[in-house]
């Protein structure tokens, strides 16, 4: 999340900066070439004038985000009991060494760590302290730059503290960062603070001029971090890395106290102040601010997170923001928020008192505390002077209980780097080794087809059993839509509870009942992003009713389009980059269950559908981000016959190794690279006349 504590901080407000929705789609690079994105009837040819008046249906608006509700309230109510159940100090560490396998387990193995590589490329001095600035390697190749804050006229060693920095277009020179490196130096704490990744001097996607092509901060996050899905990777581990190995380098000071060493930072800062806590045993004190809440509250509040923000598996193996702090205890955390955050503050008092039975069980309840400034998301002052008080009172460096007076620098002046970027010396990008990852995948996994195929492929959607046809409910007909066609009959299927896939059927006279019994050639069309409209206005549809003048005629939403279109996240925010239908595909994988997955089971049970009305040979066809369910759903449907294709990607690995691409993250399956790609099945269809346009 960005913060706005400082006119500094140029990022845009938590929720993602305030564009119409070409803008976004233009900045996310979402765009399929020729293929229109929106199909508001207007962007595309062929539209009529009559039928471009029309707003696409969605009379399920809300229907994914309470599914998700429902999920997470779920999972809430699990952990609920089991904390409930701890009585003593013993089944306290038993449930922390729990929670350490299973965080593991989520952020997956770390690499080998390799030599930091470490120099000082500049020495700024002040009459309180001293500034190193620092390049080392938290992998081979991949550059940090990091001011070091050494206090002067003291004896060494001294406690340490690694400062991790929100979303901030400056980074580690944002004006409250530098404040609190300054407030902590100054106090006697050596410092040591970083450039996040997409951030300050390490921008992912320089341009000639050293500014970002995409946007600091998340739009460079999500672009890297989406991406690496596809390989079996996690932005946020490699954020954690980066923190990991700062760490390693400031123990490698003789100025610093090993014994004592601690870690704070705000908004992202905080995120990863939160996850280093349960990533990594060498702290001995913590302050994470404005992060520390619920996944439940965010959700209900349609607060959309930066990937890093949203471990894979997290939600499935039972973790919440609390558990990265509670593998800390009896060590000392200071929970830091703000009455007036996005960030729930209920979620935040939520976490805080189950810490506090925690530490009660272990002997420390002193050594747990939260405290809430009274203005809005930032590490303003309020924050910085009660984490000096915990650290101070931790540590016995000083007894002082305000923030000392500041002289911040200039940017350029703190630039590790002559020209304020780390691409400049040739440093890798996170897409390098995303790139490198996907081309070593493909000479190692093997080539997969067949029933292998279709197990490969239904294991990793991680799909759920289907028992006969679907539940379904009839929607009045309707009339007037200048479909191909003058009527259509809607169905709404139930495809799991809470959620159902939209089918129309398309006929010549209106149809109130249920669906007519006929042993005839059915043509299914998968939507892009709305049935309605695309059948007034697609191409393809005009064409595939052309060749196919007798088959019965469906159209298909699967959930989270069309009529299930979310009005979540803010207005008009589906396809931005930062909207609705990447805030359901990163709660999907927090539960382990793709929503490229949930949307093919919607499929398959439209299939199943179709099939047990008499329809033995269907013609699937779909359009943009409908195509990659279609594929899916074709390998493991024997109902299927034919298959077409508009606009589908090409392959995995041609994302997976380009360095902007077009496809959201709600179209990617987690480590998918690992098992099989796209051309796999491409060939698996041949036998079914596929036909990709």
């Amino acid at each position: 999340m960005q913060s706005h504590s400082s006119p500094n901080l140029r990022t845009a407000p938590g929720r993602g900066p305030n564009l119409g929705r070409r803008q976004m789609l233009k900045l996310a690079g979402l765009g399929l070439g020729g293929l229109a994105l929106d199909f508001a009837p207007t962007s595309l040819p062929g539209a009529s004038p009559a039928g471009a008046s029309m707003p696409p249906l969605n009379r399920f608006p809300r229907m994914v985000q309470e599914y998700y509700v429902e999920q997470l309230r779920a999972g809430d109510a699990r952990r609920r009991e089991a904390l409930a159940k701890l009585s003593s100090a013993a089944e306290v560490r038993a449930y922390q060494a729990g929670i350490r396998e299973r965080i593991a387990a989520c952020f997956g193995p770390f690499p080998e760590k390799t030599p930091l590589n470490a120099r000082i490329t500049g020495v700024l001095e002040r009459p309180a302290f001293r500034i190193e600035k620092i390049i080392f390697e938290s992998r081979p190749g991949l550059l940090v730059t990091a001011n070091l804050y050494l206090p002067q006229g003291r004896p060494f060693p001294l406690p340490g503290v690694v400062g991790s920095c929100g979303h901030s277009d400056d980074g580690k020179a944002n004006e409250a960062y530098q404040a609190f490196a300054q407030g902590l130096a100054r106090q006697g704490f050596v410092v040591l603070i970083f450039d996040p990744l997409g951030q300050g001097e390490r921008l992912q996607y320089p341009d000639a001029a050293r500014k970002s092509r995409v946007g600091i901060g998340v739009r460079e996050h999500l672009l890297a971090g989406n991406q690496q899905a596809l390989v079996g990777e996690f932005f946020g581990a490699w954020r954690a890395w980066d923190g990991i190995r700062a760490l390693d380098y400031l123990l490698s000071r003789p100025e610093v106290d090993p014994q004592q060493v601690g870690i704070t930072g705000n908004s992202g800062g905080g995120t990863l102040t939160t996850w280093l806590c349960g990533l990594d045993p060498r702290w001995t004190m913590a302050a994470p601010g404005c992060f520390v809440s619920t996944f439940r509250r965010n959700l209900e509040n349609e607060l959309p997170a930066d990937v890093e923000q949203c471990p894979p598996r997290a939600l499935a193996l039972g973790l919440e923001h609390e558990d990265f702090l509670a593998v800390m205890a009896p060590k000392p955390v200071l929970i830091l928020a703000k009455e007036r955050d996005f960030f729930d503050i209920c979620g935040t008092e939520e976490a805080f008192g189950r810490l506090r039975k925690l530490y009660s069980l272990l002997g420390a309840p002193h050594h747990i505390a939260l405290f809430a400034g009274p203005t809005t998301h930032g590490y303003s002052k309020e924050n910085r002077e009660a984490m000096y008080r915990w650290f101070n009172r931790i540590t016995g460096v000083s007894d002082a209980t305000t923030e000392p007076a500041l002289v911040l620098e200039r940017e350029a002046d703190l630039w590790c780097t002559p020209q304020g970027q780390v691409s400049e010396l040739g440093s890798r990008t996170v897409f390098s080794f995303t790139s490198g990852q996907s081309r070593a995948l493909a000479t190692q996994r093997p080539h997969l087809a067949g029933r292998e195929l279709c197990r490969a492929v239904s294991e990793i959607l991680h799909l759920p059993p289907r028992e006969g046809p679907a539940e379904y409910r009839i929607l009045r007909s309707l009339s007037g839509r200048q479909y191909p066609l003058r009527h259509a009959s809607v169905y709404a299927l139930q495809t799991e509870p809470g959620i159902h896939a939209l089918v129309y059927r398309l006929g010549t006279e209106a149809h109130e009942a249920r669906p007519p019994r006929e042993n005839r050639r059915a043509v299914l069309y998968v939507a892009h992003h709305s049935s309605d409209a695309e059948l007034r206005a697609n191409p393809l549809v005009r064409e595939l009713f052309a060749a196919e003048p007798a088959a019965a005629w469906y159209a298909c939403d699967v959930r989270g389009i069309g009529e299930s279109r979310p009005d979540t996240c803010g207005q008009d925010s589906f396809a931005s980059p930062y909207g609705s239908d990447y805030f359901y595909a990163v709660h999907a994988l927090m539960l382990d269950r793709p929503y490229v997955g949930r949307k093919t089971h919607d499929l398959l049970s439209v299939l199943d559908w179709l099939a047990a009305l008499g329809h033995a040979e269907i013609h699937l066809a779909a359009t943009g981000w409908g195509t990659v369910p279609a594929v899916f759903a074709a390998l493991l449907s024997p109902a299927v016959s034919q298959v077409t294709l508009r606009g589908a990607p090409a392959a995995y690995a041609q994302i997976a190794e380009a360095e902007t691409y077009d496809w959201p993250l709600s179209t990617f399956i987690p480590g998918v690279l690992k098992h099989f790609d796209l051309p796999d099945c491409y060939q698996a269809l041949a036998g079914m006349k596929l036909r990709r346009l």
